[in-house]
């Protein structure tokens, strides 16, 4: 059977604003504008390639830094008590590709990050939110298969606040090969900032 995000890719990109190097920006919503916290976790679809079993670790790792630096928004790790919602996936230039998936390489106990302005550190407790695979106490065995999907990095955002989040429309996606890499901004992270600040922008231009 076809995983979940790869028979979703084609009717989403349909329904789904995205960014793709020029394209004119998404406008957003007056929650999203407001939003405040967010958690980033890899997409639950993803395994992690043979060839760089940490790359969608270190993805989300390099994305978290970003939105750290950036500022606006502060780092969570319930997916219930966010109001947004960053799922994260690496691509391999191939829309087929070999991955593994549980055991060790499936969990994430705790976090301890820091930039040059600030530091973070945190664990999760209970239940991993939001069936995030890299922090999921259960992932147990290890399993290799081929994986079908995006060969390009993949950034999606959803509205946080519910345990279905991700099965709601994204409300804004970037897609492009490396955008998740620090170079050294995390480009995007880069072009969500961008379309944010050009969505408040309007929205100001807007008022009487």
């Amino acid at each position: 059977m076809i995983p979940r995000l790869s028979s979703l890719l084609i009717l989403s990109a349909l329904l789904v604003p995205a960014a793709h190097g020029k394209d004119k920006k998404p406008a957003f919503t007056e929650d999203i504008l407001r939003a405040q916290t967010v958690l980033v976790m890899v997409d639950p679809d993803a395994g992690e390639p043979l060839d760089q079993p940490s790359a969608n670790a270190m993805a989300r790792e390099s994305v978290e830094k970003a939105l750290m630096e950036w500022g606006r928004f502060r780092l969570v790790l319930d997916g219930e008590q966010s109001d947004l919602i960053i799922a994260i996936r690496t691509g391999s230039g191939r829309m087929v590709r070999p991955t593994i998936k549980g055991g060790a390489v499936d969990r994430r106990p705790g976090v301890g990050q820091s930039t040059d302005s600030s530091i973070r550190i945190g664990g999760q407790h209970g239940q991993p939110p939001m069936r995030d695979p890299t922090m999921d106490p259960q992932s147990q065995g290890t399993r290799i298969g081929n994986e079908i999907g995006a060969s390009q990095d993949m950034f999606t955002v959803y509205r946080g606040g519910t345990s279905s989040s991700l099965d709601s429309p994204p409300v804004w996606r970037y897609i492009r090969q490396d955008c998740l890499r620090p170079t050294p901004e995390v480009p995007a992270v880069e072009e969500f900032r961008k379309a944010l600040a050009a969505a408040e922008k309007a929205k100001v231009a807007k008022k009487p």
